[in-house]
């Protein structure tokens, strides 16, 4: 795969923040009365914008999910961001791709603040031109209007660009503003969520994605 320039998901791409975030959700389930001891059944809070999932899951309202979303980051923005870790052969393939003269960005929709800070604690930020993310205000949650953000400040063409991600929000977002996609298959979105969005490229696993990137 040729393109110059690339754009990375943080949650489920780069690391595994399964234990932070449902924690932290669970944290925040809590303080609004709802108990619920299986962290498993939180998973799917990895990778959608927090407020929205929020509303969908649990029928909150929009000042209810804003609510909740002010509890998990209460757990969140102390411990949980720390309770993650990089997949393994993540730092490779990143030494790889700048060796080869690649522009690497972060497109998460994450809070940026939170992005910044996993990516120094856990060493990969020094592979990436820029990180981008969301505001604490709920600003570009939205892959679509993230991307958009991030190609227009970066000056991007999106036929020299690529967007790898695990869930079908970096594949809208992607596709919606003009770049090619690579799904991969190791984070939390299923092969059903992930091929119902067409991706450019599909890999299981994180090694075949680093193949890929040598062809």
């Amino acid at each position: 795969m040729k393109y110059p320039n690339v754009l990375f998901d943080l949650d489920g791409t780069l690391t595994d923040p399964r234990e932070g975030i449902t924690r932290s959700i669970q944290y925040g389930l809590s303080k609004m009365a709802i108990d619920e001891p299986d962290l498993t059944k939180l998973e799917h809070f990895i990778g959608p914008p927090l407020l929205q999932a929020f509303m969908e899951f649990y029928s909150f309202s929009e000042a209810q999910a804003w609510e909740a979303v002010g509890f998990y980051r209460e757990r969140f923005s102390v411990t949980g961001l720390y309770e993650n870790q990089v997949f393994d052969g993540v730092t490779p393939l990143l030494e790889e791709l700048v060796g080869q003269g690649r522009q690497l960005f972060i497109a998460t929709s994450k809070p940026q603040i939170y992005a910044h800070k996993i990516a120094q604690h856990f060493d990969f930020a020094k592979y990436f031109k820029v990180i981008y993310g969301s505001e604490l205000d709920g600003t570009r949650t939205n892959k679509v209007e993230l991307i958009a953000h991030l190609m227009t400040e970066e000056g991007l063409d999106p036929a020299q660009t690529l967007m790898i991600g695990d869930r079908k929000h970096d594949l809208i977002g992607a596709s919606q503003n003009g770049l090619d996609s690579a799904a991969v298959g190791y984070g939390f979105g299923s092969a059903e969520e992930l091929s119902s969005h067409n991706p450019t490229y599909h890999f299981e696993t994180l090694a075949q994605l680093h193949q890929a990137f040598k062809r």
